[in-house]
Protein backbone atom coordinates (compact mmCIF):
# COMPACT_ATOMS: atom_id res chain seq x y z
CA UNK A 1 0.00 0.00 0.00
CA UNK A 2 2.88 2.35 0.76
CA UNK A 3 4.07 2.43 -2.84
CA UNK A 4 0.71 3.81 -3.97
CA UNK A 5 0.81 6.80 -1.63
CA UNK A 6 2.55 9.17 -4.08
CA UNK A 7 -0.15 8.43 -6.65
CA UNK A 8 -2.89 9.05 -4.08
CA UNK A 9 -1.27 12.35 -3.12
CA UNK A 10 -1.13 13.40 -6.76
CA UNK A 11 -4.81 12.58 -7.20
CA UNK A 12 -5.70 14.58 -4.09
CA UNK A 13 -3.60 17.54 -5.25
CA UNK A 14 -5.19 17.46 -8.70
CA UNK A 15 -8.65 17.43 -7.13
CA UNK A 16 -7.81 20.46 -4.97
CA UNK A 17 -6.43 22.34 -7.98
CA UNK A 18 -9.57 21.58 -10.00
CA UNK A 19 -11.79 22.90 -7.22
CA UNK A 20 -9.64 26.02 -6.81
CA UNK A 21 -9.82 26.66 -10.55
CA UNK A 22 -13.56 26.08 -10.46
CA UNK A 23 -13.93 28.55 -7.62
CA UNK A 24 -12.15 31.23 -9.63
CA UNK A 25 -14.29 30.48 -12.66
CA UNK A 26 -17.74 30.80 -11.06
CA UNK A 27 -20.64 33.08 -12.13
CA UNK A 28 -22.28 33.59 -15.50
CA UNK A 29 -19.75 34.98 -17.93
CA UNK A 30 -16.78 33.40 -16.19
CA UNK A 31 -15.26 32.70 -19.62
CA UNK A 32 -13.77 36.21 -19.69
CA UNK A 33 -14.64 38.99 -22.11
CA UNK A 34 -16.81 37.54 -24.85
CA UNK A 35 -19.61 38.28 -27.29
CA UNK A 36 -20.25 40.87 -29.97
CA UNK A 37 -20.79 44.65 -29.92
CA UNK A 38 -21.43 45.18 -33.62
CA UNK A 39 -19.08 47.76 -35.19
CA UNK A 40 -17.61 48.45 -31.73
CA UNK A 41 -16.69 44.86 -30.87
CA UNK A 42 -12.96 45.53 -30.96
CA UNK A 43 -13.04 49.21 -29.99
CA UNK A 44 -12.23 50.29 -26.46
CA UNK A 45 -15.17 50.93 -24.15
CA UNK A 46 -15.47 54.47 -22.74
CA UNK A 47 -14.77 54.66 -19.02
CA UNK A 48 -17.51 55.52 -16.55
CA UNK A 49 -17.65 56.29 -12.84
CA UNK A 50 -18.83 52.76 -12.17
CA UNK A 51 -16.01 51.26 -14.27
CA UNK A 52 -13.17 53.82 -14.40
CA UNK A 53 -10.58 51.20 -15.33
CA UNK A 54 -10.13 49.93 -18.86
CA UNK A 55 -12.31 47.00 -19.84
CA UNK A 56 -10.69 43.84 -21.12
CA UNK A 57 -10.83 43.61 -24.93
CA UNK A 58 -13.26 41.07 -26.36
CA UNK A 59 -11.41 37.74 -26.43
CA UNK A 60 -14.09 35.43 -27.88
CA UNK A 61 -16.43 36.71 -30.56
CA UNK A 62 -18.26 35.57 -33.67
CA UNK A 63 -17.43 39.01 -35.14
CA UNK A 64 -14.08 39.24 -36.92
CA UNK A 65 -11.69 42.25 -36.74
CA UNK A 66 -12.29 44.74 -39.53
CA UNK A 67 -15.71 43.32 -40.30
CA UNK A 68 -18.54 45.75 -41.08
CA UNK A 69 -22.21 45.39 -40.32
CA UNK A 70 -24.22 44.64 -37.20
CA UNK A 71 -24.71 41.28 -35.58
CA UNK A 72 -28.06 40.74 -37.30
CA UNK A 73 -26.95 41.97 -40.72
CA UNK A 74 -23.71 40.09 -41.35
CA UNK A 75 -25.09 36.64 -42.12
CA UNK A 76 -22.92 34.31 -44.16
CA UNK A 77 -20.17 36.89 -44.70
CA UNK A 78 -18.75 36.02 -41.28
CA UNK A 79 -16.11 33.26 -41.45
CA UNK A 80 -16.18 30.19 -39.28
CA UNK A 81 -17.32 26.59 -39.47
CA UNK A 82 -20.98 27.56 -39.19
CA UNK A 83 -20.69 30.62 -41.47
CA UNK A 84 -21.28 33.09 -38.61
CA UNK A 85 -24.05 35.66 -38.36
CA UNK A 86 -27.43 34.79 -36.91
CA UNK A 87 -27.33 31.35 -38.58
CA UNK A 88 -23.91 30.57 -37.14
CA UNK A 89 -24.90 31.78 -33.68
CA UNK A 90 -28.05 29.66 -33.74
CA UNK A 91 -26.13 26.60 -34.89
CA UNK A 92 -23.54 27.07 -32.16
CA UNK A 93 -26.25 27.62 -29.57
CA UNK A 94 -28.19 24.52 -30.68
CA UNK A 95 -25.11 22.31 -30.62
CA UNK A 96 -23.99 23.72 -27.24
CA UNK A 97 -27.42 23.04 -25.81
CA UNK A 98 -27.40 19.56 -27.34
CA UNK A 99 -24.04 18.68 -25.81
CA UNK A 100 -25.27 19.93 -22.44
CA UNK A 101 -28.31 17.67 -22.82
CA UNK A 102 -26.07 14.70 -23.56
CA UNK A 103 -24.25 15.15 -20.26
CA UNK A 104 -27.53 14.78 -18.40
CA UNK A 105 -28.69 11.76 -20.40
CA UNK A 106 -31.42 13.58 -22.34
CA UNK A 107 -29.87 12.87 -25.73
CA UNK A 108 -28.25 15.35 -28.10
CA UNK A 109 -31.49 17.31 -28.51
CA UNK A 110 -32.63 16.87 -24.91
CA UNK A 111 -31.26 20.26 -23.97
CA UNK A 112 -33.58 21.96 -26.45
CA UNK A 113 -37.06 20.86 -25.39
CA UNK A 114 -39.43 18.32 -26.88
CA UNK A 115 -38.97 19.01 -30.57
CA UNK A 116 -36.11 16.54 -31.03
CA UNK A 117 -37.19 15.05 -34.34
CA UNK A 118 -37.99 18.40 -35.97
CA UNK A 119 -34.83 20.12 -34.73
CA UNK A 120 -32.74 17.11 -35.70
CA UNK A 121 -34.05 17.28 -39.26
CA UNK A 122 -33.55 21.06 -39.42
CA UNK A 123 -30.02 20.72 -38.04
CA UNK A 124 -29.10 18.14 -40.69
CA UNK A 125 -30.52 20.35 -43.45
CA UNK A 126 -28.70 23.40 -42.05
CA UNK A 127 -25.39 21.53 -41.88
CA UNK A 128 -25.75 20.37 -45.51
CA UNK A 129 -26.50 23.95 -46.64
CA UNK A 130 -23.57 25.33 -44.63
CA UNK A 131 -21.10 22.82 -46.03
CA UNK A 132 -22.30 23.57 -49.56
CA UNK A 133 -21.96 27.34 -48.97
CA UNK A 134 -18.46 26.93 -47.55
CA UNK A 135 -17.38 24.81 -50.51
CA UNK A 136 -18.82 27.35 -52.98
CA UNK A 137 -17.18 30.27 -51.12
CA UNK A 138 -13.83 28.46 -51.19
CA UNK A 139 -14.19 27.87 -54.93
CA UNK A 140 -15.00 31.55 -55.48
CA UNK A 141 -11.95 32.68 -53.48
CA UNK A 142 -9.73 30.43 -55.58
CA UNK A 143 -11.07 31.91 -58.82
CA UNK A 144 -11.61 35.60 -57.92
CA UNK A 145 -8.78 38.19 -57.57
CA UNK A 146 -8.60 40.00 -54.25
CA UNK A 147 -9.10 43.78 -54.03
CA UNK A 148 -8.07 45.98 -51.12
CA UNK A 149 -10.56 48.55 -49.88
CA UNK A 150 -10.15 51.30 -47.37
CA UNK A 151 -12.82 52.23 -44.89
CA UNK A 152 -12.78 55.73 -43.41
CA UNK A 153 -13.14 56.08 -39.68
CA UNK A 154 -16.04 58.00 -38.31
CA UNK A 155 -16.98 59.26 -34.87
CA UNK A 156 -18.37 56.71 -32.48
CA UNK A 157 -22.01 57.43 -31.83
CA UNK A 158 -23.48 57.36 -28.36
CA UNK A 159 -25.38 59.30 -25.79
CA UNK A 160 -24.25 60.78 -22.53
CA UNK A 161 -26.88 59.65 -20.08
CA UNK A 162 -27.40 58.84 -16.41
CA UNK A 163 -27.97 55.41 -14.90
CA UNK A 164 -28.19 55.12 -11.13
CA UNK A 165 -27.11 58.75 -10.87
CA UNK A 166 -23.85 58.69 -12.84
CA UNK A 167 -22.88 60.02 -16.26
CA UNK A 168 -20.80 58.47 -19.04
CA UNK A 169 -17.83 59.62 -21.09
CA UNK A 170 -17.71 58.94 -24.81
CA UNK A 171 -14.83 58.72 -27.23
CA UNK A 172 -13.02 56.60 -29.81
CA UNK A 173 -13.62 55.82 -33.46
CA UNK A 174 -15.83 53.30 -35.20
CA UNK A 175 -17.67 52.75 -38.44
CA UNK A 176 -20.58 55.18 -39.02
CA UNK A 177 -23.40 54.66 -36.54
CA UNK A 178 -26.32 56.68 -35.26
CA UNK A 179 -26.77 58.03 -31.72
CA UNK A 180 -29.28 56.21 -29.54
CA UNK A 181 -31.14 57.64 -26.58
CA UNK A 182 -31.54 55.35 -23.59
CA UNK A 183 -34.44 55.95 -21.20
CA UNK A 184 -35.62 54.73 -17.81
CA UNK A 185 -37.50 51.77 -19.29
CA UNK A 186 -34.28 50.62 -20.93
CA UNK A 187 -32.33 50.85 -17.68
CA UNK A 188 -35.05 48.88 -15.90
CA UNK A 189 -34.78 46.22 -18.61
CA UNK A 190 -30.99 46.03 -18.17
CA UNK A 191 -31.35 45.53 -14.42
CA UNK A 192 -33.97 42.81 -14.92
CA UNK A 193 -31.71 41.05 -17.40
CA UNK A 194 -28.87 41.07 -14.87
CA UNK A 195 -31.14 39.21 -12.41
CA UNK A 196 -32.76 36.94 -15.01
CA UNK A 197 -29.53 35.83 -16.70
CA UNK A 198 -27.83 34.99 -13.40
CA UNK A 199 -30.94 33.12 -12.19
CA UNK A 200 -31.28 31.10 -15.42
CA UNK A 201 -27.56 30.30 -15.34
CA UNK A 202 -27.80 29.14 -11.72
CA UNK A 203 -30.78 26.93 -12.59
CA UNK A 204 -29.02 25.61 -15.71
CA UNK A 205 -32.14 26.63 -17.62
CA UNK A 206 -31.10 26.92 -21.26
CA UNK A 207 -34.66 27.65 -22.39
CA UNK A 208 -34.79 30.70 -20.11
CA UNK A 209 -31.32 31.83 -21.22
CA UNK A 210 -32.35 31.51 -24.88
CA UNK A 211 -34.97 34.23 -24.37
CA UNK A 212 -32.53 36.58 -22.59
CA UNK A 213 -29.27 36.34 -24.56
CA UNK A 214 -28.11 36.22 -28.17
CA UNK A 215 -27.44 32.81 -29.80
CA UNK A 216 -23.71 33.51 -29.56
CA UNK A 217 -23.85 34.14 -25.79
CA UNK A 218 -26.08 31.07 -25.39
CA UNK A 219 -23.32 28.94 -26.93
CA UNK A 220 -20.74 30.32 -24.47
CA UNK A 221 -23.00 29.79 -21.47
CA UNK A 222 -23.77 26.25 -22.68
CA UNK A 223 -20.05 25.50 -22.76
CA UNK A 224 -19.60 26.79 -19.20
CA UNK A 225 -22.54 24.76 -17.88
CA UNK A 226 -21.31 21.64 -19.68
CA UNK A 227 -17.85 22.15 -18.17
CA UNK A 228 -19.39 22.35 -14.69
CA UNK A 229 -21.48 19.25 -15.34
CA UNK A 230 -18.49 17.26 -16.56
CA UNK A 231 -16.75 18.01 -13.24
CA UNK A 232 -19.82 17.11 -11.22
CA UNK A 233 -20.39 20.72 -10.13
CA UNK A 234 -23.24 23.19 -10.26
CA UNK A 235 -22.90 26.97 -9.86
CA UNK A 236 -25.49 28.31 -7.40
CA UNK A 237 -26.05 32.08 -7.61
CA UNK A 238 -28.42 34.04 -5.38
CA UNK A 239 -29.15 37.47 -3.91
CA UNK A 240 -28.12 39.36 -7.05
CA UNK A 241 -28.34 43.10 -6.43
CA UNK A 242 -27.31 45.99 -8.69
CA UNK A 243 -25.30 48.41 -6.55
CA UNK A 244 -24.40 51.00 -9.19
CA UNK A 245 -24.48 51.35 -12.94
CA UNK A 246 -24.11 53.88 -15.72
CA UNK A 247 -24.20 54.01 -19.49
CA UNK A 248 -20.91 53.79 -21.36
CA UNK A 249 -22.25 54.18 -24.90
CA UNK A 250 -25.35 53.54 -27.00
CA UNK A 251 -25.72 53.45 -30.78
CA UNK A 252 -27.76 52.16 -33.70
CA UNK A 253 -26.48 50.18 -36.69
CA UNK A 254 -29.22 50.05 -39.29
CA UNK A 255 -32.15 48.36 -37.57
CA UNK A 256 -30.05 46.98 -34.69
CA UNK A 257 -29.55 48.93 -31.46
CA UNK A 258 -26.79 48.50 -28.89
CA UNK A 259 -26.09 49.78 -25.38
CA UNK A 260 -23.02 49.06 -23.25
CA UNK A 261 -23.61 49.51 -19.53
CA UNK A 262 -21.12 49.39 -16.64
CA UNK A 263 -22.61 47.54 -13.68
CA UNK A 264 -21.32 46.94 -10.18
CA UNK A 265 -23.39 44.27 -8.47
CA UNK A 266 -23.28 41.96 -5.48
CA UNK A 267 -24.25 38.31 -5.35
CA UNK A 268 -23.77 35.09 -3.41
CA UNK A 269 -21.78 32.78 -5.68
CA UNK A 270 -21.08 29.15 -4.73
CA UNK A 271 -19.96 25.95 -6.43
CA UNK A 272 -21.71 22.83 -5.19
CA UNK A 273 -21.01 19.15 -5.80
CA UNK A 274 -23.93 17.91 -7.85
CA UNK A 275 -24.15 14.49 -6.19
CA UNK A 276 -23.61 15.37 -2.53
CA UNK A 277 -24.69 19.01 -2.35
CA UNK A 278 -21.43 19.85 -0.59
CA UNK A 279 -20.20 23.43 -1.11
CA UNK A 280 -16.70 23.37 -2.62
CA UNK A 281 -16.34 27.01 -3.64
CA UNK A 282 -17.57 30.35 -2.31
CA UNK A 283 -18.11 31.55 1.23
CA UNK A 284 -21.88 32.01 1.16
CA UNK A 285 -21.35 35.73 1.80
CA UNK A 286 -22.17 38.44 -0.77
CA UNK A 287 -19.29 39.44 -3.04
CA UNK A 288 -19.02 42.26 -5.56
CA UNK A 289 -18.20 42.25 -9.25
CA UNK A 290 -17.91 45.04 -11.83
CA UNK A 291 -18.53 44.16 -15.48
CA UNK A 292 -19.57 45.82 -18.71
CA UNK A 293 -22.63 44.22 -20.29
CA UNK A 294 -23.63 45.04 -23.85
CA UNK A 295 -27.27 44.63 -24.83
CA UNK A 296 -28.71 44.55 -28.34
CA UNK A 297 -32.17 44.51 -29.88
CA UNK A 298 -33.92 44.85 -33.17
CA UNK A 299 -35.55 48.26 -33.25
CA UNK A 300 -38.69 48.10 -31.12
CA UNK A 301 -37.83 44.62 -29.81
CA UNK A 302 -36.64 43.27 -26.47
CA UNK A 303 -33.11 43.76 -25.22
CA UNK A 304 -30.82 40.70 -25.22
CA UNK A 305 -27.40 40.28 -23.62
CA UNK A 306 -24.83 40.21 -26.45
CA UNK A 307 -21.47 40.66 -24.68
CA UNK A 308 -19.78 40.66 -21.26
CA UNK A 309 -16.45 42.34 -20.57
CA UNK A 310 -14.42 42.11 -17.37
CA UNK A 311 -12.75 45.18 -15.86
Amino acid sequence: MIRFRPFALLVALATVLVLIAADADARAGRGGSMGSRGFNTFNSVPATRTAPNAAQPIQRSATQPGQTGGALAQGAARPGFFGGGLLGGLAAGFIGAGLFGLLFGHGFLGGMGGFASILGLLLQIALIVIVAKLAFAWWQRRNTPAFATAQPDGPRAGTQSNFMGFGSMLGGNAAPTEPLTIGKDDYDAFERLLDDVQAAYSNEDLAALRSKVTPEMLSYFSEELADNASRGLVNRISNVKLEQGDLSEAWREGSTEYATVAMRFSLVDQLVERASGRVVGGTGEPEEATELWTFMRARGGNWLLSAIQQT
